[in-house]
């Protein structure tokens, strides 16, 4: 291990959405800080966001990577007096395959991705050689997100690994949807099936798929939690708009998460949302043994902080088991 002297930053000003605060807290009094490896760590967001974590103490970050690029990187945060474990990993080695290498090796408990493609990064994680995926469950990446005007935290998945998911797929993204939930004290979230119209129709798939997956939900429940749907977006976020529209569903405007239809959906209400829409979201994989956290590249710092306490607060939990047991 290479360890270097570098700059230390004011702890992050709390700017993100008061919805994550109690993930935030769990983190903070979670003791012992997670082990967090850095698969690719010179981009600047990531790192900054990792790294004011590092200084709230729920992680402890390790950065692989290109050491020079690494250096500049810190550099140029103005780091200059803090101690960092840095792993340096030549061009032609694999910084995410790095990475797992170290947490299969007990010598770090997380991964973050960082300066990596999305696929090259995920695709080491499905390697079901590197044993990172809990038996006979699907990897799903859930989104959590403060949304302006709205009054609760709201889940959305899958926005990243299932391109349009089966019926099968879909009760494995509400199973974990609703684990997640589960572990940030909704014990029965409200879980809406997005669709474009609220009436199945047979020339639209998903709504027919949805109407299915309730109807089977309520004579064997998938998950605990209250589902709805096909349901269009406003109604899942409105009580009024529901109102006016002559919607009879208990849930609209209290919705705790959102199933998408397709990624490409999921993807571009996310992206909305916290470019035009002025919310915050953090990215956690469910499904792992491990705790993974992702954001995009172009995310802001606060969204790779809040990432982390999401991975951190359930790393740490009594029932981690539930999480990350195999």
């Amino acid at each position: 291990m290479i360890a270097g002297i570098y700059g230390r930053k004011e702890n992050m000003s709390e700017n993100y959405s008061e919805h994550f605060n109690e993930i935030v807290d769990k983190a903070k009094a979670a003791g012992t800080p997670m082990r967090t490896v850095i698969a690719g760590a010179d981009v600047d967001n990531i790192l900054q966001g990792a790294l004011d974590a590092q200084e709230d103490g729920f992680i402890e970050p390790i950065l692989v990577g290109n050491y020079k690029k690494i250096m500049d990187t810190l550099e140029r945060l103005g780091y200059t007096d803090r101690k960092f474990d840095i792993q340096p990993v030549s061009y032609d080695i694999n910084v995410v395959q790095y990475a797992i290498e170290m947490v299969r090796a007990g010598n770090a408990d997380a991964l973050l991705r960082g300066n990596t493609q999305t696929r090259d990064f995920l695709l080491p994680i499905l390697n079901k050689a590197n044993h990172l995926l809990k038996k006979d469950s699907l990897v799903t990446h859930v989104v959590l997100m403060g949304v302006p005007d709205y009054d609760r935290l709201l889940a959305v998945s899958d926005v990243t690994l299932l391109i349009n998911p089966t019926l099968k797929e879909k009760e494995g993204v509400i199973r974990n949807m609703v684990s997640a939930l589960n572990m940030f004290g909704i014990d029965k979230p409200n879980v809406a099936l997005l669709s474009l119209v609220e009436k199945p129709s047979f020339h639209m798939k998903d709504t027919v798929e949805a109407q299915t997956l309730v109807m089977e939900h309520n004579e064997s429940p998938i998950a605990n939690c209250n589902l709805a749907g096909p349901i269009a977006y406003d109604l899942i976020m409105s009580k009024k708009a529901a109102e006016l529209k002559d919607y009879e569903c208990p849930y609209c405007g209290e919705f705790d998460g959102i199933v998408v239809s397709s990624l490409i959906s999921g993807n571009l209400m996310v992206k909305v949302l916290e470019t035009n829409g002025g919310a915050t979201g953090c990215g956690i994989l469910m499904g792992s043994n491990i705790p993974i956290a992702i954001t995009s590249r172009s995310d802001k710092k606060e969204e790779t902080y809040l990432s982390l306490a999401a991975c951190a607060a359930m790393f740490n939990s009594p029932n981690k088991k539930a999480y990350y047991g195999e």
